[in-house]
């Protein structure tokens, strides 16, 4: 096995000693949504809060991003750690040794595969124009990191809601784990909270498994573009990666180079997914401008297009199918009493959110506020009252995906979703990093 390892390390790759609550733990409870999702929407986490009460959750060791704002973060951090801690010395976890965790998770009728892995965060960049076997897929905001690391650097375990891409169009890695599950272990079953779904795990240990997954992500390996090799992009939980890269690095300059070798913090616990896997669906991130005056967005706007040519239209869902058509750049708002679709030509990006972001940049550099939304619904809700704006992105191609990143770098922040918030990963497995 040792050789498999190293081959498995060669492409960036880990098994990971995953932990999981033993059994009898309520992993409907457990189980929460990543913490970045229903940023605007405090009462979806007072609800969460209600359903799990006084058992052992997730909820109790993150930081939902609805109270970054607030002015108790140092006091839900110490909180967090503390209950990190309560839940070691609990002896709350069953480890699974040098493991992947074949994943399924299903919503609203269709379902989805991952597999649970580390990766190698020396393999990894977050950093414009970098050519890393594990690269950022959206612009990294390097303020978004320090409130994490406060939170990662004493914490005995992570616990990842971060999900990576492959471009595996053979579907060799993840599809033949999925076809014969029922041969595989089941570590969990659990239908999860909050119109989230239902999420299944299967024990991926065998040493004819191991090989099998090394092969297949060495063949998808040598097929790249050795001077550019971009194995594994980042599809969730960008900054959570990049923060825990940030935390390694520091932990790093104190090792020696042999500590460094196999220190847990080197590696990040992630779920992958095949970005070919129909069930993963590529969702847009809409934008809500708070208290900006029409006028002023529009002004803003204008100055990164050649012209702007805006065209109203009767609801949010002619919205949706008007802006599909990307021959020309186009993207939607609303304000309140109306529905607009905007064409540009000549803008100052290569797609919408990027030529957004310029607006955004002045915008908040004027000292107006912006939110970044999961859901056309929740978008339209909040722009069309008084005084706001939302903004209506189209979908990405998730067929053109890697060959944009290779090509074009990084997109813009939050330029897509793998699905609606409600889809979006839910916390469930550990890794002690300490």
């Amino acid at each position: 096995m040792s050789n498999v390892n190293a081959r498995l390390e060669a492409v960036g790759l880990k098994a990971a000693d995953i932990m999981l609550p033993k059994k009898g733990t309520d992993l409907s409870k457990w189980a929460v949504v990543a913490c970045d999702q229903y940023e605007s929407e405090k009462e979806y986490w007072a609800s969460a809060s209600e359903i799990v009460g006084d058992a052992p959750s997730t909820l109790r060791v993150i930081f939902p991003e609805c109270y970054l704002e607030d002015n108790d973060g140092d006091k839900r951090i110490a909180d967090i750690n503390v209950t990190m801690k309560k839940y070691v010395d609990a002896n709350l976890f069953d480890t699974y040794k040098e493991a992947f965790f074949l994943v399924r998770r299903t919503c609203s009728g269709v379902s989805r595969w991952g597999l649970m892995a580390a990766l190698d965060l020396d393999r990894y960049s977050w950093e414009k124009g970098s050519k890393t076997l594990i690269r950022a897929t959206e612009g990294t905001i390097l303020s978004r990191i320090p409130p994490r690391k406060k939170i990662r650097k004493d914490a005995p375990l992570e616990i990842p809601h971060i999900m990576v891409l492959i471009s595996d169009e053979k579907r060799s890695v993840i599809e033949p784990l999925a076809a014969k599950k029922d041969s595989l272990k089941s570590v969990y079953d659990v239908e999860l909270m909050k119109n989230g779904g239902h999420l299944e795990a299967w024990l991926v240990n065998s040493d004819e498994d191991k090989e099998n997954v090394c092969k297949a992500f060495e063949a998808i390996n040598a097929s790249l573009d050795a001077s550019n090799p971009l194995l594994f992009a980042m599809g969730d939980g960008n900054h959570s990666f990049a923060t825990a890269k940030s935390c390694w690095e520091d932990i790093k300059a104190t090792l020696t180079p042999e500590q460094q070798k196999n220190h847990p913090a080197r590696f990040c616990l992630v779920e992958l997914e095949n970005i070919f896997d129909p069930g993963l669906v590529f969702e847009p991130i809409h934008r809500v401008f708070f208290n900006v005056p029409e006028d002023v967005f529009l002004k803003e706007l204008k100055k990164n297009a050649e012209s702007v040519a805006i065209e109203e239209v009767g609801c949010k869902n002619c919205i949706a199918a008007k802006i599909k058509d990307q021959s020309e750049q186009r993207f939607g708002y609303c304000v309140a009493g109306k529905h607009a679709v905007v064409t540009l030509k000549n803008p100052a990006a290569n797609i919408a959110a990027g030529t957004l972001q310029k607006v955004i940049d002045e915008l908040v550099k004027a000292g107006y506020n912006i939110g970044y939304i999961h859901g056309a619904d929740v978008t339209d809700k909040q722009g069309s009252e008084n005084g706001n704006i939302g903004i209506f992105l189209p979908a990405i191609d998730k067929g053109t995906f890697f060959e944009t990143i290779i090509k074009d770098g990084a997109l813009p922040r939050k330029t897509f979703s793998m699905g609606e918030a409600n889809e979006k990963r839910f916390y469930m497995e550990c890794r002690a990093i300490k």
